[in-house]
């Protein structure tokens, strides 16, 4: 219950957001879907280190570090992308509305994931 409450939520503010700048012509209408989607990709990532570091136990130093080393080569030269051609390219003045929008991707996709297992159990 309280799971499809925080999903209605987060997708209804998402939604809100995006019609809001959609009708005003701000030019948050393009940032604001490329911050839900970074949300939604960090929100699978999150699911997939914690799923993997849980897998970890009783595998070698090499394999862990290994993981590790592909995880912050893959991160690593997105972050550096994400910011100087998104961030830096942004008007201060839409930045709390395209982090909002980001920080909703990653509850409604984590919500969406913890209410799907839940009704498979």
């Amino acid at each position: 219950m309280i799971k499809n409450i925080v999903l209605g939520v987060a997708l209804t503010g998402s939604l809100t957001l995006l019609i809001q700048a959609l009708y005003a012509g701000s030019a948050a209408r393009l940032f604001l879907p490329i911050f839900f989607t970074v949300g939604l990709g960090l929100g699978l990532l999150r699911l997939f280190v914690n799923h993997n570091i849980k897998k970890m136990k009783g595998k070698s130093l090499m394999t862990k570090i290994l993981f590790f080393a592909v995880l912050l080569g893959i991160g690593l030269p997105f972050q550096s992308w994400f910011r100087t051609n998104v961030m830096f390219a942004m008007d201060p003045k839409i930045m709390p509305r395209s982090i909002a929008m980001m920080v909703m991707g990653v509850v409604s996709l984590t919500v969406w994931t913890m209410k799907s297992k839940k009704q498979e159990a």
